[in-house]
């Protein structure tokens, strides 16, 4: 991360430094350095087949060999999710009550009277949990070889649903990016494992998953369900309080006021895919590293924001106190519920690995904004006779799902296969050229083994 852009995603006790941000697209050079782009010139059109030379000339990776085999491989996260029976993320309840598992979301609290700052992190605080992580990075050592390294991080959570077997997490996707290993912690301090159930890289956002077999029924009768508000009715000037684990210390308590609404965020993850996060509550509440993944309240204390990220200066460099973002719940919501019913899933056995049978690269954000490419995974080269092939993928395709689970780049593509089977059949969107323009569509295709592919 630069000076002037300090995100407060997942606190990093070796660098905190994890993402870049540069909220104000305004064509200004950006926190990173960069100079004011020139204008674009008009060009004539580039053929299919340019436009993958370009593509392809980035960077060829290695075909996909996934599962138990990658060592200290980035567990993105985008695997694991619930049963059904989810309730929906605007329960009021105890987290341990009972209640209808299938009613739709219900309606804000009914009451109209607001709140002290005391009072709304009192009637919230049961809502947060603490989130820390563990990751292996591989670094480059003094010898020219590379070594791996435990990294560990801290972020926020907010109870937002509960199925028949699990409570349900809302975060940010960069929160638990990598994470090999996830822990929450609740308010009466007790700890467990925890899984990340799904995420949503383009939106910034991911749900981790407890079981509810792992939490005791003392701490089931501390902790509830946040209620959830009207990100749209915000007014600016309106009071509202942030809580999260501001460096990783525990859960802190910042109030301020909606200083701006509807601004954009360029993002850049560890993984280096860059994304730009739109219509974003702006507030002067003071958030720090480690609150990202928190709540953003009003003063009924309702959940009207996911605390985001902060920075520290204006795109022209000038000094900036108390500038932080956070989702708007609104606009979350749809995300957060995709997630929630996705299907649980644990990472397969070495002997149960499988793989797609393709070459593939990256298509960045970039190479879409020049090219108007769809970004996912751009297919160089299909196995002959593998799975990839005899589902009828071909060259040039562009694969942006896998069961559901959004795939941004390779990484993530082998990440994702880490969690799925030899002959397991599974559907992957994805968009195809034709004459110019890409249509998408949705093949099935059955996994074929890991070892199989190594011989």
């Amino acid at each position: 991360m630069s000076e002037q852009f300090n995100d407060y995603n997942g606190y990093n006790g070796y660098n905190d430094n994890n993402m870049t941000s540069a909220p104000f697209n305004d064509g200004e050079p950006n926190g990173n350095g960069d100079k004011k782009p020139e204008k674009k010139k008009e060009k004539k059109p580039m053929t299919t087949g340019k436009k993958w030379a370009a593509v392809i000339s980035m960077g060829l990776v290695f075909g996909l060999v996934a599962g138990g085999t990658m060592v200290g491989v980035n567990v993105a996260g985008d695997y694991l999710l619930g049963n059904s029976g989810t309730k929906q993320i605007a329960q009021t309840t105890t987290a341990g009550s009972s209640g209808d598992s299938q009613g739709t979301a219900a309606s804000s609290t009914d009451s109209t009277s607001e709140m002290t700052v005391s009072q709304v992190a009192e009637n919230a605080m049961p809502s947060l949990v603490t989130i820390s992580t563990m990751s292996v990075e591989e670094m480059r050592n003094f010898f020219g070889g590379t070594q791996e390294y435990e990294v560990q991080g801290a972020g926020t959570g907010v109870i937002v649903g509960q199925n028949d077997t699990e409570l349900l997490i809302a975060t940010n996707y960069h929160v638990v990016e990598g994470a090999q290993n996830v822990s929450i912690g609740f308010i009466d301090e007790t700890s467990v494992e925890a899984e990340i159930k799904g995420t949503d890289v383009n939106n910034d956002l991911a749900v981790v998953s407890v079981k509810l077999s792992d939490i005791s029924d003392e701490t089931m009768n501390q902790i509830k369900i946040a209620t959830i508000g009207n990100s749209d009715e915000l007014a600016l000037g309106d009071q509202v309080v942030a809580i999260g684990n501001a460096l990783g210390y525990g859960q802190s308590v910042t109030s301020g006021y909606v200083s701006a609404l509807d601004r954009d965020l360029t993002l850049t993850y560890e993984s280096g895919t860059t994304i730009t996060s739109t219509g974003l509550i702006q507030t002067d509440a003071a958030i720090n590293s480690g609150n990202s993944g928190g709540a953003l309240l009003n003063m009924k204390g309702e959940l009207i924001g996911i605390n985001e990220a902060k920075t520290s200066s204006s795109s022209s460099g000038a000094s900036v106190d108390n500038v932080g973002f956070a989702i708007p719940i609104d606009k979350a919501e749809e995300s957060l519920q995709q997630l929630m019913s996705l299907e649980t899933r644990e990472k397969v056995s070495e002997d149960q690995a499988s793989y797609l049978g393709i070459q593939g690269s990256d298509v960045t954000s970039d190479v879409t904004e020049l090219y108007g490419i769809p970004t996912g995974v751009v297919i160089a080269e299909v196995v002959e006779g593998g799975p990839a092939d005899e589902a009828g993928l071909q060259q040039g395709d562009i694969l942006t799902q896998l069961d559901g689970r959004t795939v941004n780049n390779m990484t993530q593509l082998k990440d994702v296969l880490q969690y799925y089977a030899a002959d397991e059949t599974v559907d992957v969107v994805i968009q195809r050229s034709d004459n110019g323009e890409y249509a998408e569509q949705t093949v099935s295709i059955t996994l074929g083994s890991a070892a199989d592919a190594q011989q």
